[in-house]
């Protein structure tokens, strides 16, 4: 399992779940995951600027889709993650296999 696609998973379950999702042009948006692909393209419903001073025009913005490739960071809930699981899948793929 390559490291994009470990990342895939625990995405997957996380689906309806909160996360926020920072982009490189810094605007962070906060919502339900509601979707992701195997390029970690990600669709989020209900968001919200987190900085909604900075960012006034996206206000209005309730759902919304985003490119994996200018993702930054995405913070996820933290009961939503299985930290043993995590590091022995990549121990696994740092022994590359």
């Amino acid at each position: 399992m390559g490291l994009v696609q470990l990342f895939f998973s625990y995405f997957k379950d996380l689906v309806g779940r909160e996360v926020t999702v920072e982009l490189k042009n810094d605007l962070a948006i906060r919502g339900t995951l509601h979707s992701v692909d195997q390029y970690l393209n990600i669709k989020l419903e209900n968001t919200r600027v987190v900085d909604q001073d900075k960012y006034p025009h996206m206000l209005s913005v309730r759902n919304c889709f985003i490119r994996g490739s200018v993702v930054r960071y995405v913070q996820l809930p933290p009961e939503g993650v299985d930290i043993e699981l995590l590091h022995d899948a990549t121990r696994r793929e740092a022994r590359g296999g």
